[in-house]
């Protein structure tokens, strides 16, 4: 299985990304510098 790279994962846009990705059973690695956003994965 490949790994998806979401950057800005904890962004509002991202981390929805980020949540469907994850239904979806898919390996997900997010970078982000958390200078605003959720930290919740």
């Amino acid at each position: 299985m490949k790994n998806i790279l979401v950057t800005g994962g904890a962004g509002y846009i991202g981390s929805h990304i980020v949540e469907q990705l994850i239904r979806l059973k898919k390996k997900v690695v997010v970078i982000d510098n958390l200078s605003t956003g959720f930290k919740n994965f």
